[in-house]
């Protein structure tokens, strides 16, 4: 009997190795991986921290999120935390007697913002050859050959340094409201603080509630928050308006998580379905998120908006789902996932910002300079081919760049000796660590696309004054040295998108650039 169980329980034993080897390594039973967590960078969202700080401290910590994030998105090792404070500690040398002013000469944080979202997988090829970007919104036809409304640097004075009116901005933050849109399926963009990032206002749920969206074309998330959000520095996440099933009856929850990191921040949370109504078209039933959990830099009272819409390509997504312009198109609302960007200047005082879906407003821009490119970035982001650079009108000798449009940051981040070498045509000084111009500087430089020059206004390259009582002294410049990519990658935001009319073709893979028509 002994022997007869001995030999069962071997037989048991063997058809139990049997079977378990028999089963391939993919189907057996996996550890239960944990919940994905929130990522929170250490370098806050400059405008809401509280205390005061130099513009040249702004301005590393800058960098330092754009090296970070980019790095990230091209798959190369990212810097440590001991490097980029060692980046911090080095600029500590550059202000006057070797250390920081004191607070009350200081400006209020805030004075630049990156919105380009974390690259995952692998994007879109890009498109053979040169394409037109589709659909022309009806609008004021502008007539050929009129005048920029960024002004013609040959002779635009600055004498008198930085604006008042951008200084009195920096300080105060907030938002400046744009004028009504000027044709079909647009949305005015608000200006926050100075030129640092622009935002509209669209309507979700039953009954329909104004949430204020930061309009990025460097990510391709959608989300605004939830009414649990939290933050991740404790307590809730703002004076903000929020969404759940206690404000919208049309609110379908999931619990399909995402998280989403930016250079200026991160946020977490799940997956919903609502009511989006975007420029008067609705969207039913629309797939973004909601935000349970968000670093300060979303979560402060002083951020002047409710959420971020990503209007990048969707493989860039981390939601993995359409973006708020893609199905649009694939619902038949518009004619094409098509985007653009009017974005407006504070000095200016016009607040004529604007983005467009499904076409162009013709009435801001010059027809005969509409000029297309193929996006050449894979992962999602839209990367057009520098032609030339050229300062003063004179070549610089740059070739071979590409340049990241990004509507969500605020300055132009380039490797170091490009940077070097533009700051000695433009009049400035730049080592490794920061670029300077003289407030009053007045030199022109010029970005070509598809064979057409594109000159950035003088005021467009200069930030913040450095000692913040002299606006005609030395200048934070709007061009930074940092490599964040390839050595001949340039991540170029509002610096220069201020100074064109910028579209973005999803189903052609494209991107448009023209000059802008005169006010």
């Amino acid at each position: 009997m002994q022997i007869l169980l001995s030999a069962l329980i071997l037989v048991a034993c063997l058809s139990n190795y049997v079977l378990g080897s028999a089963i391939p390594q993919h189907a057996r039973r996996q550890p239960v991986l944990p919940a994905p967590q929130l990522i929170t960078l250490p370098l806050k969202r400059l405008q809401t921290m509280p205390r005061d700080i130099h513009p040249q401290m702004l301005m590393q910590q800058y960098i330092n999120h754009a090296s970070k994030r980019l790095a990230r998105m091209t798959g190369r090792e990212e810097p440590s935390e001991h490097q980029l404070r060692s980046e911090i500690h080095k600029r500590l040398y550059l202000l006057d007697g070797g250390s920081a002013p004191s607070p009350s000469s200081s400006f209020k944080d805030g004075n630049t913002r990156l919105g380009m979202a974390v690259a995952h997988g692998h994007g879109k090829q890009s498109s053979e050859g040169m394409v037109n970007n589709g659909t022309t919104m009806p609008g004021n036809t502008t007539a050929p050959g009129n005048a920029t409304s960024s002004g013609d640097p040959a002779t635009s004075g600055n004498s008198t340094g930085i604006s008042p009116v951008d200084i009195q901005a920096a300080n105060n933050g907030g938002l400046t409201p744009a004028n009504p849109p000027t044709t079909n399926n647009s949305l005015g963009l608000a200006i926050e603080a100075n030129d640092v990032a622009y935002i509209a206002t669209i309507q979700i749920g039953t009954p329909a509630q104004d949430f204020r969206i930061l309009m990025d074309s460097g990510s391709a998330d959608f989300w605004v928050g939830s009414e649990n959000c939290q933050s991740s520095a404790g307590g809730g996440c703002g004076n903000h308006t929020f969404l759940g099933s206690q404000s919208s009856s049309s609110f379908v929850s999931s619990t399909t998580q995402f998280q989403v990191t930016y250079g200026s921040g991160a946020v977490q949370g799940t997956l919903c379905q609502d009511q989006v109504g975007i420029a008067g078209l609705t969207l039913n039933n629309h797939t973004f998120g909601v935000a349970t959990a968000e670093t300060p830099q979303f979560a402060n009272s002083s951020v002047p908006f409710d959420g971020l819409m990503g209007l990048a390509q969707s493989t860039l997504s981390q939601q993995n789902v359409s973006t708020p312009v893609e199905s649009l198109a694939s619902n038949g609302l518009i004619p094409a996932a098509i985007t653009s960007f009017k974005i407006s200047r504070l000095s200016d005082q016009l607040n004529d910002g604007e983005v467009t879906f499904g076409g162009l407003d013709s009435s801001k821009f010059v027809a005969n300079t509409l000029i297309t490119i193929p996006n050449v970035n894979q992962h999602g982001f839209w990367e057009g081919a520098i032609d030339a650079v050229s300062i003063n009108g004179a070549d610089s000798g740059l070739t071979g760049r590409t340049a990241i449009l990004d509507t969500g940051t605020t300055v132009m981040v380039i490797p170091p000796g490009d940077a070097q070498q533009l700051m000695q045509g433009l009049g400035g000084t730049c080592d490794t660590q920061q670029c300077t111009l003289p407030c009053t500087a007045n030199s022109s430089l010029a970005l070509s696309f598809g064979g057409s020059s594109f000159s950035i206004n003088p005021s467009d390259l200069l930030i913040l004054p450095i000692q913040p009582n002299n606006p005609t002294g030395d200048c934070v410049a709007g061009i930074q040295p940092q490599q964040i990519g390839t050595p001949t990658q340039w991540l170029v935001g509002d610096v220069f998108l201020k100074n064109a009319y910028f579209s973005t073709d999803v189903g052609n893979n494209s991107i448009s650039l023209a000059k802008l028509s005169a006010p």
